[in-house]
């Protein structure tokens, strides 16, 4: 069944080509209604019982999804058409119909895992805590942790122990504390409560914690923490807000499973080498941690910024709610759809589902709205938009990609991979916008950029292979990119007359990029399987190897190329290929007369035989160390009768 387009004009403020958007975007198109949120109601309950309908409006989508409940349908989606489009710059018709595809396409659900709270809450913190402790204790199993006894109240509506925060890990539902000096309170008896003696490294477990200390936060990116609520006790705003949000905190909760990881493709170590720790080194909450070989990732704590997928060199950490090419899959059908209908070269404004979509929706009602050829990408992961998503929307037939941030984006990610797409497609590729009002962003965008153009591609297959086809249709003049430190695309650069052959780098590849030989001492590379994981630098003995941030374009990526041969060497008894001449006539010039076990012209000899022949004169050699004595003459019958007889 063909999805339908129920379609608004907001009380006339805005201009809709239905026939354009129905001719572009595939979907069918209701007439354009004036007041389908008020008096034309109706008409959209008969819509919406009809099924399949997309309701080309976000600021109203309340009104609609109860409306679905009460006449027992559902809604196939919704698409902000007005803010996005009919209220900006310019027409809007090709802009509407590229909207209207993506909203349109069918795209993975991301998975997601249940978290249950039973409403077991800590607070810690001095009066603040007491009082909220007080407001909470009707809905909340609630502890306080207090700094000493006499701020101990007499309410014993909640509990109250006595202690300090050593260490608090986990999130909502499973956070697991470890108090120091901690001291329960003795409830009978007259006068004050008397307390249990002073124990360290008590453990204990709660759903929520709230924080009213006024300190430093106890997780890093504390906002970002699920379960963790932080005040500043002097302000009751702050405290009313932290004190309502926890009391909601009770229940089962979806937790989206915002990445999946391959641990076979982790370049994390080897043998325990380090290797590869963008994800580390990049993860806001702490969710990703060293595990051997492989990082682990906490989907508790995991807020899914995205950083750590931006940076993943392999594809080892893949965001999935949605998954990329659901990313690929967008943006390719905006652009399309909105040259189809005459739009030219379309601009791409990345921006998150709060901020950003605010930013667009203020800029709009009370500024002049977006250009035409601004279209606008929602994204929940903005940090997550690295390079192979930018250089796919530009080689998707985006003339430009700008990212509009939100206080709350991890700037630093951003900039390191816009970094790398500028080396790829230029400096007027792709923007970082960081305004501070609506029409700040709005000067932003009117500003006229270059950009860049080339034929269109569809970006499929992985993140790597995407960014390779995209680069290729951008410069399709170039052989080899120059790329900035810490790129994860590049070559090895070998000393060849540091390089001893050990091949001790083939052994511990992730990639498996470097490659030997079986027959010739060879050191071979192929470098669109490169990392640039540092692995092999970092366990060269002779720290023959250097790392060059490149992408070559050319076929010879494909392929293993050979980076440093030498001749073998030849058995002096039996003539079989073994070794790397050169390392066997360093040997035994260095040992040959100078060790013990080569003192003489025989038993240096031995250096220059293969294994069997080496073995064998050894085996042979009148001083064998491997030599034992004269082996007793073996038993026989005749032994054993003659000793009966002899008794």
């Amino acid at each position: 069944m063909t999805k339908k387009l129920l379609l608004c004009d907001c009380l006339g403020s805005q201009a809709i080509d239905a026939d354009v958007i129905s001719a572009q975007s595939g979907l069918a198109c209701s007439k354009v209604h004036t007041a389908l949120c008020t008096d034309q109601l109706g008409a959209a309950a008969e819509e919406i019982k009809a099924g399949e309908v997309i309701v080309a409006c976000q600021q109203e989508r309340q009104v609609f999804e109860e409306l679905a409940m009460e006449i027992d349908a559902e809604v196939a989606g919704f698409v902000d058409l007005r803010d996005r489009a009919g209220w900006g710059q310019g027409p809007a018709g090709p802009k509407m119909a590229a909207l209207a595809a993506e909203a349109a396409l069918t795209l993975s659900i991301g998975k997601s895992i249940d978290v249950i709270s039973e409403g077991t809450c800590l607070i810690i913190g001095g009066a603040a805590a007491i009082a909220a402790a007080g407001d909470l204790c009707d809905v909340l199993a609630v502890t306080v942790l207090l700094d000493n006894a006499e701020d101990i109240p007499a309410d014993r509506r909640f509990d109250c122990v006595v202690g300090r925060l050593r260490q608090a890990n986990g999130a909502l539902g499973q956070f697991d504390v470890k108090i120091d000096n901690f001291q329960q309170l003795v409830p009978g008896g007259r006068g004050a409560f008397a307390l249990t003696d002073a124990q360290n490294g008590a453990v204990s477990r709660c759903d929520i914690l709230l924080d009213l200390t006024g300190g430093a936060p106890l997780f890093p990116a504390h906002e970002k923490r699920e379960g963790y609520l932080r005040a500043e006790p002097g302000h009751a705003r702050s405290v009313a807000k932290a004190v309502f949000a926890a009391s909601q905190m009770v229940g089962t909760f979806e937790k989206p499973l915002y990445v999946k990881l391959e641990t076979s493709m982790c370049a994390h170590s080897r043998a325990e080498q380090p290797a590869c720790s963008n994800c580390l080194n990049v993860c806001p909450t702490g969710a990703i941690t060293s595990a051997g070989e492989h990082v682990a990732i906490d989907p508790m704590i995991c807020a899914g910024c995205g950083s750590c997928a931006a940076v993943c060199p392999s594809g080892a950490i893949a965001y999935d709610a949605p998954a990329v090419d659901s990313i690929f899959q967008r943006v390719s059908v905006l652009a399309a759809t909105y040259r189809n209908a005459g739009g030219g070269t379309p601009r791409l404004l990345v921006h998150d589902a709060g901020h950003g979509r605010e930013m667009i929706s203020l800029a709009a009602r009370f500024g002049a709205g977006l250009p035409a050829d601004v279209i606008p990408f929602e994204t929940d992961a903005l940090s997550g938009f690295g390079h192979a998503e930018i250089l796919a929307a530009l080689a998707s037939g985006f003339g430009h990609v700008d990212i509009l941030t939100s206080p709350k984006t991890e700037v630093e990610v951003l900039a390191s991979q816009i970094t790398f797409v500028q080396a790829v497609a230029g400096e007027d590729a792709v923007s970082l916008l960081s305004p501070a009002d609506p029409d700040a962003m709005l000067d932003a965008l009117a500003d006229d950029v270059e950009g860049v153009s080339c034929d269109p591609i569809l970006p499929l297959g992985s993140r790597r292979q995407v960014a390779r086809l995209a680069a290729k249709a951008l410069r399709p003049e170039a052989e080899t990119i120059a790329l900035p430190e810490g790129a994860p695309y590049g070559a090895v650069v070998v000393d060849k007359e540091a390089c001893t052959l050990c091949l001790s780098c083939v052994s511990l590849c992730p990639s498996g990029a470097l490659g030997d030989n079986p027959d010739m001492p060879q050191l071979r590379f192929q470098e669109d399987a490169c990392l640039q994981c540092g692995l092999c630098s970092n366990i060269c003995p002779e720290k023959a190897i250097t790392l060059q941030p490149q992408l070559d374009l050319t076929t010879k990526a494909l392929t293993q190329v050979v980076v440093h041969e030498e001749e073998p060497f030849a058995c002096i008894e039996c003539g079989a290929l073994f070794g790397v001449k050169s390392t066997v006539e360093k040997i035994t010039e260095k040992l040959a007369g100078n060790h013990t076990m080569f003192a003489t012209s025989d038993a240096a000899k031995m250096i220059q035989m293969c294994d069997n022949c080496r073995i064998q004169a050894q085996y042979h050699s009148t001083n064998n160390p491997f030599q034992g004595g004269e082996r007793p003459r073996p038993r026989t019958t005749e032994d054993y009768l003659s000793k009966r007889k002899d008794h």
